[in-house]
């Protein structure tokens, strides 16, 4: 893309129309700190041959999963991708394909968006599931705005450890209400709109949801439930007590990509179908009695009235929701519900070596395949110590470190991991 830039006056009658007096003022929200101060440390004048090589060169210096035992999770998980995935998704019908707005001749990326509705409806126990969203944040902020919506209140309820990310995204979506809506912790009132309960929480700790569907029921706010890790649903219990499931699909078809893109998953009771964000695909038969797709619903502004969107989301992560819907097709439920089973096996070999370790103690009682430990020790100062030894160890908090295993982790990663953290204790 070519830059165009704009002339002084041209510049000046912007500045002048907005208000502002500098282009400066323009990022007066960001914190300076965010800034970056002086030069770029990158080389001046150099050749696209020198360039690449010394971008090379930084690049090598990334440490990736399949270099070494690996054991961070935190909302993105390091599993297994079948090559079928990858082949199916880069046939020129489908990488090639964009918005579904002709469904006569959009038929194979209308009915691709359908199984993949199908299979998240199925796994969350709800009635119905949108085209998929950006990713595990955006979707659980999306639901905030659907309950706000729906229940014409102010106040957002968090009632356990909800992902870090996903909280300061809801945060910086609600500072757009200029304080007329509110974040907090605790049980909801009379005046929630909706109540956040994620599970497994980003501890690792899995939840139960009858007795929050109870204060719900009694407040009149929405249960929304997230779940980080969709494979976790391959041995929990639906969470069919919600009135929104919402979180991150990445775990199915997507590898980790350095954090995205990634994909958002949205399903909701069918009561509140017009109030969903996105779009939905449903089936229907044509005046020839043969099966056909058609977009049903599309609360988007790209659709209609911007007044009247649910949604200033304007796509759905269509290719990876193909990826998703592929490997899902691959696995079939017994498939699932195997690799569930494997990742929770492999999450409690290591739990158990790491309880032997001294100075290590194990704060889950239940878990999935992610779990939290306490060191005596500032676990980031331990987690950096270990990646020095070339093993990426988790998400430190404190002196709380996050660990996961997936089918991914071997007993010798398990070995290595225990002894390198034994080592680095001392």
């Amino acid at each position: 893309m070519r830059y165009l830039p704009q002339t002084k006056d041209a510049r000046a009658a912007m500045l002048a129309k907005t208000g502002y007096k500098s282009v400066d003022d323009l990022y007066r929200d960001i914190p300076a700190k965010a800034f970056v101060k002086g030069k770029v440390n990158l080389p001046d004048h150099k050749g696209e041959l020198e360039v690449e090589r010394h971008l090379g060169a930084y690049a090598n210096q990334n440490h990736a999963a399949t270099q070494g035992p690996f054991f961070l999770g935190a909302g993105v998980y390091y599993h297994h991708v079948p090559a079928s995935v990858d082949h199916i998704i880069q046939r020129s019908e489908f990488l090639t394909a964009y918005t579904p707005y002709q469904p006569e001749i959009a038929q194979g990326t209308l009915q691709a968006i359908f199984e993949y509705q199908s299979f998240i409806a199925l796994l969350t126990g709800q009635d119905i599931s949108n085209a998929s969203m950006y990713d595990g944040a955006t979707s659980c902020t999306e639901a905030v705005l659907m309950a706000l919506r729906v229940t014409k209140r102010k106040k957002v309820a968090i009632g356990n450890a909800l992902h870090p990310d996903y909280r300061e995204v809801l945060t910086s979506y609600m500072w757009n209400f200029d304080g007329e809506v509110s974040v907090f912790e605790g049980k909801p009132d009379a005046d929630t709109a909706c109540v956040i309960i994620q599970s497994p929480d980003f501890y690792g700790n899995p939840h139960k949801y009858s007795e929050w569907r109870k204060i719900c029921d009694e407040t009149g706010a929405l249960l929304i439930v997230v779940v980080n890790e969709i494979i976790s649903l391959g041995l929990l219990p639906a969470p069919v007590e919600a009135d929104i499931v919402c979180g991150e699909a990445q775990s199915v078809g997507l590898a980790m990509s350095y954090g995205g893109p990634h994909l958002g998953f949205f399903a909701c009771k069918e009561k509140y179908l017009r109030q969903m964000p996105g779009r939905l695909c449903g089936m229907t038969e044509d005046a020839n009695g043969k099966r056909g797709f058609v977009l049903t619903l599309s609360t988007r502004e790209q659709h209609i009235r911007r007044d009247k969107a649910t949604s200033n989301i304007c796509t759905n992560q269509g290719l990876c929701a193909l990826a998703f819907t592929v490997h899902m097709a691959v696995l079939g439920e017994d498939g699932f519900k195997g690799l569930a089973r494997l990742n929770h096996e492999a999450a409690i070999r290591l739990s158990e070596a790491l309880a032997k370790v001294p100075s290590v103690k194990v704060l889950n009682d239940n878990f999935f395949n992610e779990f939290t430990v306490e060191l005596l020790k500032d676990a980031k100062g331990v987690v950096e110590a270990l990646a020095q030894k070339g093993i990426i160890a988790g998400y430190p908090d404190g002196r709380k470190l996050v660990v996961a295993a997936t089918e991914m982790t071997t007993e010798a990663d398990i070995a290595a991991f225990a002894k390198a953290l034994s080592e680095v204790l001392a």
